[in-house]
């Protein structure tokens, strides 16, 4: 039957195209070009929408199953044709049903049964043909995987390259727009439509980078323009460099930019026919074989000396290419160069290198060849044989245009156009991957995706989106002008597109915030628009209340009487502003004046909310700065010499409680401040470790000349004239007045920038701003660059850094509130700053002239020199008030007890500050000598001791508090009276409680002071805060240790925070709770507990347990770690009991050298091969070259086995059972991992020679019993036992036998033993024989074994039985079984009950160890239990002992398990025994529960559909096999395609773990393996692994 389907090119049926590209074998259907689509069929019959036609199609050839194989299937096939039709054609509800796609397609691989049917066919052309589909794509994984999968099947390709581009409207209008977007692109010379064809080339030896894009999308660009073809070819020319690893990173980078090729090919697909062209080039006189050596020859080149080997005959030149081919000693010494002209001008034509001999094995080739051409020789060769009509290249390959050429020509092959464009360069910036990964490798960046770096993955996880980098890439196009371009204009593009839809929120900086009372405000909450331009973006929650917080930089250009506009609320007027004595703004008041709308002329600021119906969020800003100081770094540059080591700048904020709700990924505005990506969302208080995490966001730049955001208000210099009078309607324009004296430079910095963006937005506003309004904000930009300029000794300059983030001291002294040591030691800050930076010289010298005038200032005030760390000497002062703030070092001139008081207790917090920080000795020494000053005046005065936390001795009239904000220079007498008096009645109730007093007494106490917080509350208008909030006392400091310790241990203990801590979290920057006493400020965080989850990101999460566990240290050479006693101990009981096994069966053990002759190592090649790229050398020994290199053994089989061949002469002689525990030195490429993968290990290696095989296989299985053993008994890890097939058999031995262990969180296996037997082959190369006893004479060949197990096992039991609170060790290894923890040792604790309890403690020490047990008591008393707890449920202690004076009472103790964190109340009379049941059970409940993650885990599947689905839900599985290694490759490499892994692991497919010795399912007679191809042997043990 003939079909004729005509389609409308502008609007192709995807859908029944691709339908009739699959029957088209069974059914001719001819395609042609029309107005209209339709299906002719006959005279009656014809169908004229795509679905139909489809439909119609599959039931004429029902053979090929596209409308399903039964009615269920059909039904289902109906349902996703009717749902490609109705919702996958417009826009409005396209997320929604990508949603539902996404899950119909979680556990599928196909959408209905297990083929390809109309379903696929329908929904993919529906996809296909949806504009908003590659922008939504990313966020449904599962859809993007089909999508993909689907898209690199040969209809789809073909169909979708032929036909999806003329979906483009092809009028002239369209065309223009288009015309513009794409730049300066250039047509191709000779290009023709339709055969185009083009190839994007890079070398899999790292990420892609922005240059890299650029290429990548220039080159779809003419594929686009031309319907022609774009080639993805891997160039793996190089086999040391090629990683399959970075394969499926490019991969995953070109789906990121939306660029699927046509084609995928290798350099090493034509390396045959390379090869042939080479010979072909020698055998006509045009190329030779050189021997020369390679630093003779680059000299010989660049003085154009022709090289001796040149005039070789054909017949020496074969002779000696032979030796290449073959790898041998003398080829690897040679090289294939074209004969070509050594007198060139051009370097690139004085006979360069085309084949090198590298013996080194291909990732894809493997072993077969050991010559590979250079990718000067293989790309045009490749180029011409693949059909690439334009070879794309960047201008710096221009002297290499004419090498391309002479190939071509001299091998008769068709010519590749070359078009040349110019190099992405970007100033501040390297692209070269050495460099880059030099940066990764010392730790500078986090990663491959650092934002710092240039990568695509780098760039997008700043906040670039595609849309923008394919933007500002077109708008290069290709044009050939080389030019070193900045940052900003990318940044540019990538606003455009993020502007309008970018939600907007509030986040205010935590280090200088003002609290706004507004009295008549109600606390309410509204929905108001999250972008004002854009509704559909959504709603946001704003909470408005009678407190609020605003920027303090905002603050400070106020004036009372003055209308300020609060966005999202209205206008409000400033009623009185309260500065503290260091003319700091502390607290403002203000009054609603809603009903005014007039926004015109008034100062918009930000502010949030302070409401405990949404508490604000803590939030960390972080703004990236290059990596590099210069702008361009020439040949002569050393590139270390220029890394910016300051490139990271976090700033902590109070922020929107919105912002609560982000994930990551989300790009956000904060008001005022810029655009941001969510790097880490925001995560509450964590069980486990005690502590929220704040939500992390990264500036994104926006391409205009400010380098980072600025706190503070933008508008604030707008209308500064509205501000020196009340608001008053006027229609006068507002006049530019100087910025205030306490404005820094840091502000005026922030003004110029907000201002000048407000001249921008006014120059391009449409419509167009009057004139005169533009020249008013020009002159205001001009008025403050003058002040800058004064204030700085330089002028402005666009994209300059900062003068400083913190508010700049006042340039004048304005009395005691000054505080001329701050000023100097802000001063000096920002010297250090400005050199580390390389500031401009004339900016660092009047820095520098300044700090030192106020170091002249400081000495003439106090009569001594200004030293770092050291509190300044009392100052005189004019001002006749003696209140003073506490977050100044000014005191008053009075000498009062509270004063006094409250002065050491300042100068403690300083001492302890410094010690915490590790500041210098003489520092810290300085600051206790001025604490023991101010104790011995305090005793002068009062005649008692200075005590923390007790009231001052009041000796004089009643001491004046430091208080933060309720008392002012201004503040009346009665306001400072009572201030006094809460303070001092606050004092006494923490006395009467440290003292148990009576319960009536301490009542009493507690009601007349909440009467004096109520009256103090009437008068000023504020809640009572006291001193504390902005700083607590060593006294508070030690009573907050108690109350800890007393909560822990009553609350139950577990590491959990009881309710002292509870009390002093989430409270307000300055850190203010209410109540007398209380306040602690924000919690310091240790950042102990792990701060990444297990089944969120296990890489993070294995890292931090191993880092913080105690296990490793990182140490500078890149692979190798240091083994810390936590980690070692565990390898001593593997060590212990092996050692005792092995020794029962009769091995000796023994040590051999590390150091390994070339010639031994290189006697057994076949079985070196797989060690050869990984042997380290040693080949100097100090300044002298050694004769001949010598290896670090990779294993000891080349080491032991000459020396067996001379202990054995007899069959007496056998057998030999040999062991040593040593290292071992591999010096692996491939993503090193602590203990799983490291250049240099621990293990043990047997070694052991038998007369007979039967001898030397039972041995094997022994051996295997035990490596078993060690898992499952000491470790409670399950194994498969199992051996390993003929590709992962040990390279010259028989057979391998091995126990693998699994790890669900990553759903990968790993190798975690293996015993080899080694049949005859080794005896054999290295002569160990013997003579037979039953044929005197004869000689006879040993047979031997080797078996390892190494500190892999290590990171095994980590992964395994971890959880997200850290390690968990089963008991047989762990270094300690049981820590005993007392709790509830107060200051209040009598001595002797503190006895007491340490003598119990000890006596539980001493029982347990009596019975076996390794424990240990933690009396630190710098630790809270609390932390404690912490601690070692972090390092994974199994058991943890709590002993408390209650305990002691009952004669009772309180164990925990870390395995469940069970508590168990256990008698004091039964605790040994109770405990070695406990830690039996323990070890037996991590076995039970490991093994039931092992057994779902592995399951049996019979087809290769089957077999992928398993792997994709992190499976290992256990499937039909024929055993063959090509088979073996095939499935490795179909499972690698579609594979989703976790960040930094390296990309594979599925590989045999074993052959299991019990099979889950028996193998059925004519069974075929899984490919189809080849009957099945046995069932093997397949998976993802280690």
């Amino acid at each position: 039957m003939a079909l004729n389907l005509i389609i409308n090119t502008s609007n192709p049926p995807l859908g029944a195209l691709l339908a009739a590209e699959h029957v088209k074998d069974s059914v001719q259907v001819s395609v042609a070009e029309g107005k209209d689509t339709h299906l002719h069929v006959s005279d009656a019959v014809e169908f004229s929408d795509s679905n139909s036609i489809s439909r119609y199609l599959a039931r004429v050839a029902p053979a090929f199953g596209l409308y399903g194989a039964n009615a269920m299937e059909q039904a289902e096939v109906d349902h996703w044709l009717e749902f490609s039709a109705q919702r996958l054609c417009g826009q409005s509800a396209l997320t929604e049903a990508l949603g539902e796609l996404d899950r119909a397609l979680s556990l599928r691989t196909f959408l209905v049964g297990h083929a390809v049917t109309l379903a696929d066919l329908s929904v993919w052309a529906a996809l296909k043909c949806n504009g908003g589909w590659p922008s939504q794509g990313k966020s449904f994984t599962h859809v993007n995987r089909w999508f993909f999968f689907l898209s690199s099947q040969v209809p789809f390709t073909s169909v979708g390259n032929k036909y999806s581009s003329k979906k483009a409207t092809m009028s002239k209008s369209n065309s223009d727009e288009k015309k513009q977007d794409v730049g300066k692109f250039v047509d191709l010379p000779g290009a023709e439509m339709g055969k185009v064809v083009v190839r994007f080339p890079p070398e899999a030896s790292g990420y892609l980078h922005i240059g890299h894009a650029k290429a990548a999308l220039l080159n779809q660009h003419y594929q686009l323009t031309f319907k022609g073809k774009l080639i993805m070819r891997f160039d793996d020319t190089n086999p040391e460099k090629e990683k399959e690893d970075f394969e499926k990173v490019i991969l995953e980078d070109l789906t990121m930019l939306q660029i699927h090729p046509d084609q995928f090919t290798y350099t090493s697909d034509s390396f045959p026919i390379i090869m042939q062209f080479g010979e072909q080039l020698l055998s006509e006189g045009k190329a030779y074989i050189d021997d020369t050596p390679p630093e003779q020859m680059k000299q010989e080149r660049e003085q154009r000396v022709e090289s001796k080997c040149r005039k070789n005959t054909v017949e020496q030149n074969m002779k000696m290419w032979g030796e290449m081919k073959t790898g041998s000693q003398f080829g690897q010494t040679c090289c294939m160069r074209a004969k070509i002209d050594m007198n060139s001008n051009n370097g690139c034509m004085r006979d360069p290198t085309l084949f090198r001999c590298k013996n080194a094995p291909h990732p894809r080739t493997g072993n077969t060849y050991k010559v590979y051409p250079t990718y000067d020789f293989a790309c045009p060769i490749v180029d011409s044989l693949e059909g690439v009509t334009h070879a794309l290249r960047t201008t710096e390959y221009h002297d290499r245009d004419e090498q391309f050429y002479w190939i071509i020509d001299a091998l008769r092959l068709r010519k590749p156009y070359i078009w040349e464009y110019s190099r992405l360069n970007l100033n501040n910036t390297l692209l070269s991957k050495r460099k880059l990964t030099w940066f990764v490798e010392q730790g500078y960046v986090d990663g491959w995706d650092d934002p710092r770096f240039p990568t695509v993955r780098g760039v997008l996880r700043r906040g670039m989106t595609v849309e923008g980098l394919k933007q500002f890439i077109a708008s290069q196009g290709g044009s050939r002008s080389v030019v070193n371009m900045e940052w900003d204009k990318i940044w540019a593009f990538n606003k455009k597109v993020i502007d309008p839809v970018t939600p907007r929120f509030t986040a205010l900086s935590s280090s200088y915030v003002v609290p706004v009372s507004v009295p008549e405000a109600t606390e309410e909450m509204k929905e108001v628009a999250k972008h004002p331009k854009n509704a559909e973006v959504g709603l946001k929650e704003v909470w408005y209340g009678p407190r609020v917080f605003i920027e303090g930089a905002d603050a400070e250009t106020f004036s009372e009487g003055e209308m300020v506009t609060f966005i999202n609320w209205g206008n409000l007027i400033i009623t009185k502003i309260n500065k503290g004595a260091d003319g700091k703004v502390v607290s403002m008041e203000a009054r609603l004046n809603l009903e005014n709308k007039d926004y015109k002329k008034t100062t918009k600021i930000t502010w949030l909310a302070d409401t405990n119906n949404a508490p604000l969020l803590p939030t960390i800003c972080i703004n990236y700065q290059p990596l590099i100081t210069k702008a361009v770094i020439t040949k002569d540059d050393n590139f270390k010499d220029y890394i910016n080591k300051n490139s990271k700048l976090e700033e902590k904020m109070l922020g929107d409680p919105c912002l609560r709700s982000l994930k990551k990924g989300d790009m956000i505005q904060l008001q005022r401040r810029g655009f941001y990506i969510c790097d880490q969302p925001y995560e509450p208080v964590s069980p486990h470790s005690c502590k929220e995490s704040p939500c992390i966001l990264l500036y994104i730049p926006d391409g205009h000349v400010k380098e980072m955001p600025t706190a503070g208000s933008k508008d604030k210099s707008k209308n500064q004239a509205s501000k020196s009078a009340p608001v008053a309607p006027s229609n006068a324009a507002s006049t530019s007045a100087p910025a205030p004296p306490s404005v820094s430079a840091c502000d005026l910095f922030s003004s110029i920038v907000a201002q000048g963006e407000t001249v921008r937005q006014l120059k391009t506003s449409l419509p167009k701003a009057p004139k005169d309004q533009v020249d008013k904000a020009v002159q205001q930009l001009l008025s403050l660059k003058a002040q800058f300029k004064k204030l700085t000794g330089t002028d402005y300059k666009p994209g300059m850094t900062p003068p400083t983030s913190d508010p700049a001291p006042p340039t004048e002294p304005t009395g005691p509130a000054s505080c001329p040591y701050a000023r100097v030691a802000q001063q000096g800050e920002l010297v250090k700053k400005l050199k580390a930076e390389q500031a401009p010289k004339g900016q660092i010298d009047a820095a520098v002239k300044q700090l030192l005038a106020l170091k002249a200032e400081f000495k003439k005030l106090t009569g001594q020199d200004y030293k770092p760390g050291i509190a300044p000497s009392t100052l005189a002062s004019s001002d006749p008030s003696p209140v003073t703030s506490i977050s100044s070092f000014v005191y008053s001139s009075a000498s009062s007890p509270s004063d006094l008081y409250h002065r050491v207790a300042q100068q403690g917090e300083m001492v302890r500050k410094l010690k915490a920080e590790q500041a210098p000795k003489d520092q810290i020494d300085a600051a206790v000598k001025q604490l023991l000053a101010l104790k011995t005046e305090y005793k002068q005065i009062t005649g008692q001791e200075y005590k923390p936390a007790a009231a001052p001795v009041q000796k004089a009239p009643a001491p004046v508090e430091k208080a933060p904000a309720p008392v002012q220079n201004s503040a009346a007498p009665s306001e400072r009276s009572l201030f006094e008096k809460v303070s001092t009645q606050g004092e006494l109730v923490r006395k009467l409680k440290a003292e148990k007093a009576p319960k009536d007494q301490v009542d009493d106490a507690v009601k007349t002071l909440l009467d004096l917080k109520t009256k103090y509350k009437t008068l000023t208008g504020q809640e009572y805060k006291p001193v504390a909030a902005a700083g607590a006392t060593g006294g508070e400091d030690k009573n907050r240790k108690e109350k800890e310790n007393k909560s822990e241990k009553q609350g139950g203990g577990g590491g959990k925070k009881g309710k002292g801590e509870k009390a002093s979290q989430g409270k307000d920057a300055s850190g203010g709770t209410g109540g007398s006493g209380d306040g602690q400020g924000s919690k310091k965080q240790t950042r102990l507990g792990l701060e990444a989850k297990k089944e969120e990101n296990l890489a993070d999460w294995y890292s931090q347990v191993i880092t913080k566990a105690e296990m490793i240290e990182y140490y500078d050479v890149s692979g190798c770690y240091v083994l810390r006693p936590w980690s070692f101990a565990i390898w001593e009981s593997i060590k212990e009991f092996f050692d005792r096994e092995i020794k029962k069966l009769g091995v000796e053990n023994c040590y051999f050298p590390m150091f390994v002759s070339q010639a031994a190592l290189q006697k057994e090649k076949s079985h070196i091969e797989d060690f050869a790229p990984e042997v380290a050398w040693v080949t100097r020994s100090g300044k002298t070259e050694l004769a001949e290199p010598i290896a670090v053994r990779p294993t000891s089989e080349t080491v032991m086995y000459p020396a067996y061949a001379k202990w054995v002469q007899s069959h007496r002689d056998l057998p030999i059972k040999l062991n040593q525990w040593c290292n071992v030195v591999r010096w692996e490429f491939k993503h090193p991992q602590p203990f799983l993968r490291t250049r240099e290990f621990l293990w043990q290696e047997g070694h052991s020679a038998f007369a007979t095989k039967d001898e030397a296989e039972e041995e094997v299985l022994q051996i295997l019993e035990l490596y078993a053993k060690v898992y499952e008994e000491l470790m409670a890890i399950p194994v498969v036992k199992g051996r390993k097939t003929e590709k992962e058999r040990f390279a010259g031995g028989d057979y391998t036998t091995t126990v693998e262990a699994f790890i669900s969180a990553s759903g990968r296996a790993i190798q975690g033993a293996t015993s080899h037997h080694l049949g005859q082959n080794f005896s054999k190369m290295f002569e160990i024989m013997f003579e037979d006893p039953k044929r005197p004479g004869e000689k006879q060949l040993a047979y031997q074994n080797s078996w390892g197990i190494t500190t892999r096992t290590i990171g095994v039991l980590t992964m395994v039985h971890g959880d997200n609170m850290g390690l968990v060790l089963p008991p047989r290894v762990a270094c300690l079984q049981v820590v005993i923890i007392p709790c509830g040792i107060t200051a209040s604790l009598p001595e002797q009950e503190k006895e007491a309890l340490l003598t119990q403690c000890s006596k539980y020490l001493n029982r347990l160890q009596d019975a076996g047990i390794r424990v240990k008591v933690d009396l630190r008393d710098n630790y809270s239990p609390g932390w404690k707890f912490n601690h070692w449920e972090l390092k994974g202690v199994p058991i943890r002992l709590e002993v408390g004076p209650k305990d002691m009472q009952q004669r009772q103790c309180v164990a925990v398990r870390r395995d469940s964190g069970v508590k168990i109340t256990v008698p004091e009379t039964e605790v040994d025994k109770e405990l070695l049941v406990m830690l039996e059970d323990i070890q037996n409940s991590l076995f039970k529960k490991a093994s039931a993650d092992l057994n779902n885990s592995m399951v049996v599947a019979d087809t290769m559909e089957q077999f992928q689905k398993e792997l994709e839900n992190g499976k290992i599985v256990q499937i039909p096999f024929c055993g063959g290694i090509k088979c073996e490759d095939w499935i490795k490499t179909t499972t690698a395609k579609d594979q989703d892994l976790e960040p930094g692991a390296p990309s594979m497919g599925a590989k045999s773990l074993c052959i299991p010795f019990s099979p889950l399912k028996k193998l059925q007679p004519g069974q075929m393996c899984v490919s189809g191809k080849e009957p099945a042997q046995f069932y093997t043990l397949f998976g993802r692994s280690y």
